[in-house]
């Protein structure tokens, strides 16, 4: 496991709010955190089927170009019945011409799982795979899982996604219903970011 010794750290993103996140967990360790819109850097096509293979595309990328340690996730949301799908595939199902709508996608899952006639509990599970990568082509990879089941109708009106439709084990409320804090403690991107604290940077 390589120890991140450097001071600045590229996130592979241009998603703002995940920029804001990942400050305030490296701002305490000394670490500033850039992001891929800082520098203008196209987003690379996500050819692979596997959340690793994405992540990995987007750390290289990012690292490559700028010369930077760099920081992708790739992350969604796997249904049992459904064959793990949509799985990568999370963010396509809620593409529409005016951008993402998860309301259109949990619909779309939801109408799935009554075709197949899908007994409940509908279980599913968030993941979330982390890959740091280095110019010199060095990488570590950090993967995250909650697991729980799907409810209908949906419930709560914080978070974002597929949260209002997700129930995680051992809690009787959705992502949805929860606080920005009581999810986090529990959540895929949660798990993997711990796991990335303790492998590269303590």
């Amino acid at each position: 496991m390589r120890t991140f010794s450097e001071n600045t750290l590229l996130l592979a993103t241009h998603n703002a709010g995940k920029l804001e996140e990942f400050r305030q967990i490296m701002g305490p360790l000394g670490i500033s955190v850039t992001s891929a819109a800082e520098y203008a850097l196209p987003e690379p096509a996500e050819t692979e089927t596997s959340f690793i293979g994405n992540a990995r595309i987007k750390a290289h990328a990012a690292a490559h170009a700028t010369g930077l340690p760099a920081l992708a996730d790739d992350s969604g949301l796997e249904v049992m019945a459904l064959d793990n799908a949509p799985g990568v595939y999370t963010a396509d199902w809620a593409e529409t011409p005016n951008g993402r709508d998860f309301t259109m996608a949990m619909e779309k899952t939801h109408a799935k799982l009554l075709e197949r006639n899908a007994p409940q509990p509908w279980h599913a599970r968030f993941c979330c795979t982390l890959v740091l990568a280095w110019p010199d082509g060095h990488e570590e990879v950090f993967e995250g899982f909650v697991h729980g089941q799907l409810v209908w109708p949906c419930r709560g009106q914080t978070g974002h996604g597929y949260d209002p439709m997700f129930q995680p084990e051992g809690s009787q409320r959705t992502f949805a219903e929860m606080t920005p804090d009581e999810k986090n403690a529990l959540s895929h991107r949660g798990a993997a970011i711990a796991a990335l604290l303790k492998g590269c940077f303590t």
